[in-house]
């Protein structure tokens, strides 16, 4: 089978993959877990644009089902009754955090003039599989049933993450069928959904950039108390016996990205159940990129996109 060649990266794209290769930052996969968070927490909001000033920006705490408090986070750009996106970020289940994906929910808030929610779910290795799954639905729950409380409106939810947080988002959209709890949209930024790294994408990026092989690998050995989770439908959403009826998506992936090919694969499983899917590539970026509005002008198209797509599924 002849391997087909990995498209070119964007002129802007490969800039900063080259200025982040100059900057010899020893790879997450080479540290501990702890080192590997701080990194993060470092570097994530280098490429960020300016954040965005909004009218409501409150701390509070969500009870998870054994007694834990998840520290959450809601934007919003006025003052009133607004519908909600509940937000999870990206990390693969390791890193990240509501602070580093701070700029990106008040970029959708404003742009899509909907409140969001952001999640600090409990992260891998200390808390393994499926906690982060079990964290994302305890949320969501709580998000419906106290809207009044947080001045939002619960009738109008949407859910969405990036990367490991678009699968949760995935995962919380299955339940919320299940549960009967209605949600306009699924908001997905390059999410895994599959078992195992084994489509065309994951070889032939499997060098990265910034997201490879041996990172994937890394995280999910965190995550994971076993292989045989790997088959486990909340860890891989593509499993999932039946997606009839959950809510519509968008989902927004990256071309140069290990995880594109699942991400279509995801997108045709809920399109061939009647589910309503607008799917967008943006050509020439890597994973992540969405993050770096300030370099690369796709990230604004992708914010924009979204930014959208929740306005019209939410707004009344």
């Amino acid at each position: 089978m002849t391997q087909t060649l990995a498209p070119p990266l964007t002129a802007k794209m490969a800039g900063v993959v080259d200025r982040m290769a100059r900057a010899h930052q020893a790879p997450y996969y080479t540290l501990t877990p702890a080192q590997a968070k701080a990194a993060y927490e470092k570097g994530a909001s280098v490429l960020e644009v300016p954040k965005p000033q909004l009218a409501r920006v409150e701390d509070f705490a969500i009870p998870a089902r054994d007694g834990h408090a998840l520290p959450a986070r809601l934007y919003a750009p006025s003052q009133a009754r607004l519908p909600v996106l509940l937000f999870f970020h990206g990390g693969g289940f390791t890193v990240g955090s509501i602070a580093t994906h701070d700029t990106l929910c008040r970029v959708l808030s404003e742009k899509s003039g909907c409140a969001v929610v952001s999640v600090d779910y409990r992260l891998a290795p200390e808390h393994k599989f499926p906690t982060a799954s079990n964290d994302a639905w305890d949320a969501c729950l709580f998000v419906a049933k106290s809207a009044t409380e947080l001045r939002l409106d619960g009738s109008r939810l949407a859910l969405g993450g990036d990367s490991a947080g678009g699968t949760l988002a995935a995962v919380c959209a299955i339940l919320a069928r299940d549960a009967g709890l209605p949600v306009a949209l699924q908001m997905l930024f390059y999410p895994g959904t599959t078992s195992h790294q084994d489509t065309a994408s994951h070889h032939r990026f499997a060098d990265g950039p910034l997201l490879g092989e041996p990172l994937i690998t890394w995280f999910f050995a965190q995550y994971l108390n076993s292989q045989a989770e790997r088959d486990d439908w909340r860890f891989a959403p593509l499993n999932a016996e039946d997606v009839e009826g959950v809510a519509p998506a968008w989902i927004g992936l990256a071309e140069c990205d290990p995880v594109v090919d699942e991400g279509i694969a995801y997108a045709d499983k809920l399109r061939a159940t009647g589910v309503p899917v607008d799917l967008e590539i943006y050509r020439g970026v890597i994973h992540e990129f969405v993050k770096m509005g300030r370099a690369i002008p796709e990230a604004l198209q992708a914010q924009a996109d979204a930014a959208r797509a929740l306005k019209e599924a939410l707004q009344p």
